[in-house]
């Protein structure tokens, strides 16, 4: 696999089901070097018996179709869909076909939707900019905007750029009639939002705002009656300094458009200090949601797992959250992605995060945990209708697909799950190696868990090859089973690739992730030598004097630091590096936080788990990737590294990707991915030659 073949790697998004149960519907995407854009539409996938990869058919066009969601009534589909140069918006189709209607016209675009249980109308969120900002008045560029008044801790998002002039809110939307002409009318005095289409008719109907607090607001859900909206925010005093969230509940906004409260919010998920990954309301009204403990702080979000709690609606409000799976069992973050939280009659399916794996949990109010799926897959979108359950899967041999689960009436699995797609195939044809499991000792003797690729795919019997550590995020993340674009192109080039979990990462339980806190360094970097260490031990065809090191974000910290202490390795790659907790602090978009709970609140102690500290030890030669709007690890972080290795005498270089942020390596344009990719090879071959 070239760094080109990108292309190849084709990912499935959101599921919707037809509440008949006949068919499915995904968002697929890829990369496209011709547009250096990611793009994608919404396909069609058959659910009968006789379903499978060959019925899938292209629903849409668009230039990037997403999120789609069927209405109650199986009437409606529902998507956003961005076109080239403009933000994403809510469309609605005829389920039977036809032409697409934008319903909004949001300035900056649309980020989540929901319908109503009466499929007629629609709950979305919208970012609103604030008057005199992002183009709200024509001829007034960014930089010619007033000058920012800051007054909160936190005030800006990796990604989005400031966001205190720019606050997410949910609206509601009447759903015009798609099959024929607009059947609404725009409230007296108040344009449409659209304006007027190139016919002179009102472009998109008025929508209503109902959140009005000075906060970000996002998963809209409506309760089971359809009289109010279920939001994720904070809204408690202190939401500057604490990483709270809350499920509240918001009346609906009736009639005209209008720009004041229809009602007082009432929070859904108590007193505790907890922080809402997801929520959603089932057809007998019970309400779910995942959530983490902060701890008495607020802050404390170090390796906090993620559980499932229940909330039965009462006659005068809201029960009392009951949690009903155990954090130290399962670990349900991923439910905040498009993984989802469904909903059924008196359960709720999800995905656990679980030794590089994702399977599909059915919880129900009681607490009973069944398993629906599971195997050498990580689950990344769910939906249910007509008793079949669609689920997006990442696999060792692809990097999306889908695959249908029988359900029982109590939506239990029956049978064994049906391929309904083979997005894989592209990338397999291009050529893939499946990593081998390994678990090796650390020195103290804890099991590390990871994988090793080699070149030719097999455990044995070539090379010798040469070697690249590999190091993920985080750190409380975990290298998966999936198929992962870094592991094939670095064993195309030649290169056996070594990754795992160490302690810190997610998937192993909140004391496998504590283990780092405020330790930063330690047993960490034990892991990652250490399983290196029994990988070279165990293959001979691996060359163990021909070693490099790379890894990003907290991988990007562990590579530092690992340098730093270790010189066997022949090459290194920084990327968007945690290199100074203590610059952090006041600089990145999580550093309020961040750097304390993981390095401590004394700065001694902060400087004794920093890179930028210990860059005088380094004699590896270094590449320094990162991106000029990297908001989570700012830019200064890699500019004062790669400044500190200059002036020690190491061979170095500092690469920056105008125009990308954080998500560089995983959305960023897809040329910049690819020259990113040919960077590192180049590197890597100056000083570790195939």
């Amino acid at each position: 696999m070239r760094p080109t073949d990108i292309e190849t790697f084709t990912q499935v998004g959101a599921l919707t089901v037809d509440p008949d149960g006949s068919r499915a519907v995904v968002a697929v995407s890829y990369a496209s070097l011709a547009a250096d854009a990611t793009v994608g539409q919404l396909w069609e996938l058959p659910l009968g018996d006789e379903a499978g990869p060959g019925g899938a058919r292209r629903l849409t066009r668009g230039r990037r179709d997403l999120a789609p969601r069927f209405s109650p009534d199986g009437r409606l589909l529902a998507f956003l869909r961005a076109v080239p140069g403009g933000k994403p918006q809510v469309h609605v189709v005829d389920a039977r076909g036809g032409e697409p209607l934008a319903v909004t016209d949001q300035p900056l675009g649309v980020s989540d939707l929901a319908w109503s249980p009466d499929s007629a109308r629609i709950a979305f969120v919208a970012a609103v900019p604030e008057p005199g900002r992002y183009g709200t008045v024509d001829g007034l560029g960014p930089d010619a905007e007033p000058a920012r008044r800051i007054t909160t801790v936190r005030y800006s998002g990796n990604g989005r750029g400031y966001t205190i002039d720019k606050r997410s809110h949910v609206f509601v939307v009447d759903v015009p009639d798609v099959a024929g002409e607009p059947s609404y009318e725009p409230a007296p005095d108040v344009p449409a939002e659209g304006g007027e289409d190139a016919a002179g008719e009102s472009a998109v109907p008025v929508a209503r705002r109902a959140t009005h607090v000075d906060t970000d607001h996002g998963s809209p859900v409506f309760t089971a009656d359809g009289e109010r909206l279920l939001v994720i925010a904070a809204l408690h005093d202190g939401r500057d300094t604490d990483l709270r969230t809350d499920v509240w509940s918001f009346p609906v906004p009736a009639g005209d458009a209008d720009d004041e409260p229809a009602g007082e919010p009432v929070r859904v998920t108590g007193d505790e200090n907890l922080d809402v990954g997801a929520v959603t309301v089932g057809p007998d009204g019970l309400v779910w949601f995942t959530s983490a403990e902060m701890g008495g702080s607020g802050r404390d979000f170090v390796a906090r797992t993620t559980a499932a709690y229940v909330v039965e609606p009462g006659p005068n409000g809201w029960g009392e959250p009951r949690r009903v799976t155990d954090p130290a069992q399962h670990d349900l973050a991923l439910a905040g992605s498009d993984a989802g939280l469904v909903a059924v009659p008196g359960a709720v399916l999800v995905v656990d995060r679980s030794r590089g794996r994702g399977p599909v949990l059915r919880v129900d109010a009681d607490g009973e945990v069944t398993t629906v799926l599971d195997g050498d897959l990580e689950a990344t979108g769910l939906a249910v209708g007509g008793g079949t359950l669609a689920v997006g899967v990442v696999t060792p041999a692809s990097a999306g697909d889908v695959v249908a689960v029988a359900l029982d009436d109590d939506h239990r699995p029956v049978g064994a799950p049906r391929a309904l797609t083979d997005l894989g195939g592209a990338a397999r044809a291009s050529g893939v190696v499946v990593p081998v499991e390994e678990e090796h000792p650390s020195a103290d003797g804890t099991p590390v868990h990871g994988w090793v690729a080699v070149p030719d795919g097999r455990a044995e019997g070539s090379g010798p090859h040469p070697v690249l550590l590999m190091i993920h995020g985080g750190p409380f993340a975990q290298y998966t089973v999936g198929l992962f674009d870094e592991t094939q192109v670095y064993t195309s080039a030649g290169y056996a690739v070594v990754y795992c979990n160490p302690r810190g990462s997610a998937g192993y339980g909140r004391e496998h992730g504590l283990a780092i806190k405020e330790r930063m360094g330690t047993v960490d970097l034990e892991d990652v030598l250490g399983f290196l260490d029994g990988v070279l031990a165990a293959h001979p065809e691996l060359d163990a004097d021909r070693v490099g090191i790379l890894g990003g974000s907290y991988g990007g910290y562990l590579t530092a630091w690992t340098v730093a202490h270790d010189h066997r390795f022949a090459a290194a790659v920084v990327e968007r590096g945690f290199l100074d907790p203590e610059a952090f602090i006041g600089t990145s978009d999580i550093g309020s936080f961040f750097s304390e709970e993981y390095t401590g609140a004394d700065p001694a102690h902060r400087a004794a788990q920093s890179p930028q500290a210990v860059v005088g030890q380094v004699r590896t030669p270094t590449l320094v990737v990162h991106s000029e709007q990297d908001l989570r690890c700012p830019l200064s972080q890699a500019e004062r590294y790669y400044a500190a290795l200059r002036r020690g005498g190491v061979d170095s270089e500092l690469l920056v990707f105008p125009g990308e942020n954080h998500e560089l390596s995983r959305a960023g344009r897809p040329r910049h991915r690819v020259q990113r990719f040919d960077a590192i090879l180049d590197w890597f071959g100056r000083y570790l030659p195939v």
